[in-house]
């Protein structure tokens, strides 16, 4: 069923980013900084390379409990669910890939890329908006009628 190779492939991404972040952001706390500094930077360009490796760790981590939400989430259109898939995924890639590629090579000019991963996961938010609003009535939970109904029949 392509609903659920859809949800395994989305898992799969969400256990792969999931974890890098995390070994990137123990990498982060605990020898980057070490790292960089035998590369004789600045320390205050140290400083500022450190954050931004952290923003691309912490963002790479929400967007990897994202792609679970996605995959748990059961109703909706497969479409919209795949293009909310590919644009969270490119946005991890752009966003956070380019600030750690930023901080390796100690090349500022891969931080005008950064943005683009940033508008990629505008739309995929916005996607998740437009999910919901394709979604009937029933597959969001009960109505209000459904449940005085419900309630209804344990009375019977």
């Amino acid at each position: 069923m392509i609903g659920e190779r859809l949800n395994r492939r989305i898992l799969l991404t969400a256990g792969i980013t999931g974890a890098t972040g995390v070994a990137l952001g123990a990498f982060s706390a605990h020898g980057l900084e070490n790292y960089l500094l035998d590369t004789n930077l600045d320390p205050e360009i140290v400083k500022r390379r450190l954050a931004q490796f952290e923003t691309g760790v912490r963002y790479q981590l929400l967007h990897s409990l994202a792609l679970l939400g996605l995959a748990a989430l059961q109703l909706g259109s497969a479409k919209i669910k795949t293009w909310i898939y590919y644009t969270i995924t490119l946005g991890c890639i752009l966003f956070s890939g380019s600030l750690y590629l930023l901080v390796f090579l100690d090349k500022p000019v891969l931080g005008a890329i950064t943005p683009l991963g940033g508008l990629s996961w505008i739309v995929a938010w916005s996607l998740i908006t437009i999910l919901a609003r394709t979604c009937q009535t029933n597959d969001l939970g009960p109505t209000k009628d459904t449940e005085q109904k419900s309630r209804s029949d344990w009375k019977t």
